[in-house]
């Protein structure tokens, strides 16, 4: 099923990285909290934008050191009005928005009178309406004289859509909330596989710095003593450009099983930005991983 989803604007700025199979930003992992830019549309997602404050950023400092310890039992059912959009949405990211759709504007000033929390469901023309989203929780709002809202969200639980009860004038779905369940095998080692993730990223974004003509410095600590769960939360919301495989991650209910992936992915995109490196010390003048040869 699919549904109207407002427009993302990014900046025309070229990117900081331009990797395969992953595009992970750096700046993503500053833990200064966004201000919303005036915006003319319903949402502004200014990624990857140089020398400017990014309107979609994910920090370690936005994860609490134990989650989901206030969650609903995962087998309450409530109902929950959803915001779909072309962006996914993890537990203790931070996300922009604005509102300016009139159905949306209806929701917020419902909202403002209740618990200030919506599910943001992940939306696209191919796939349509997925099932799984993330509560979004206002934690800032602005008002504005046309009746526009800036919003600062916060994500908190994951759910699952089990029916939609209402499209009209927004989206309302009945949702069941997921946890994540321990994993199948006892000889997994999540701590020891948070800690290989952590490495992995570390040495992507020392490469992504050096091929982008920056100076090599020691990248600080990114777990900052999160657990496994929440900190598999924080390095999907880093996946930026690849909604499709945040989204996976945000389904799977084994915090192991989405570490593994995510070091997978990590994993390859090393490997990439090593053979890029090598080719930027073979042909000094290749300006960019991307650049076609001479």
């Amino acid at each position: 099923m699919a549904f109207p989803i407002p427009q993302l604007i990014h900046s025309p700025t070229s990117p900081l990285l331009n990797l395969t199979p992953l595009s992970l930003n750096p700046k993503i992992f500053q833990s200064s909290t966004p201000t919303p830019s005036p915006p003319h549309l319903n949402v502004l997602h200014h990624s990857r934008r140089r020398n400017s404050t990014s309107l979609l950023r994910c920090s370690a400092s936005s994860f609490p050191e134990k989650h989901h310890t206030n969650s609903p039992n995962s087998d309450d059912v409530t109902e929950l009005p959803l915001f779909p959009l072309p962006l996914v949405l993890f537990p203790g990211a931070i996300l922009p928005l604005q509102i300016f759709e009139f159905r949306y504007r209806v929701m917020m000033h419902t909202l403002l009178q209740t618990d200030l929390r919506f599910g943001v469901i992940y939306n696209d023309a191919v796939t349509g309406l997925s099932e799984v989203g993330c509560v979004g929780e206002v934690i800032k709002h602005e008002r504005l004289v046309d009746d526009r809202f800036f919003l600062i969200c916060k994500g908190q639980e994951r759910f699952r859509i089990t029916k939609v009860v209402r499209t009209k004038p927004y989206l309302v779905a009945r949702v069941a909330w997921l946890e994540d369940r321990p994993s199948p095998s006892a000889d997994v080692d999540v701590d020891g596989l948070a800690n290989e993730v952590e490495t992995y990223m570390k040495d992507v974004i020392r490469l992504s710095n050096r091929l982008g003509g920056k100076a090599e410095k020691e990248v600080g600590d990114l777990r900052r003593n999160l657990f496994p769960t929440p900190f598999s939360f924080f390095v999907g919301s880093t996946f930026e450009g690849a909604p499709r495989e945040q989204q996976a991650l945000l389904e799977l209910e084994d915090t192991g099983a989405r570490l593994m992936r995510e070091k997978e992915t990590l994993k390859n995109t090393l490997n990439y930005l090593s053979a890029a490196s090598a080719v930027k010390d073979v042909f000094p003048s290749s300006s960019s991983p991307s650049s076609p040869s001479s």
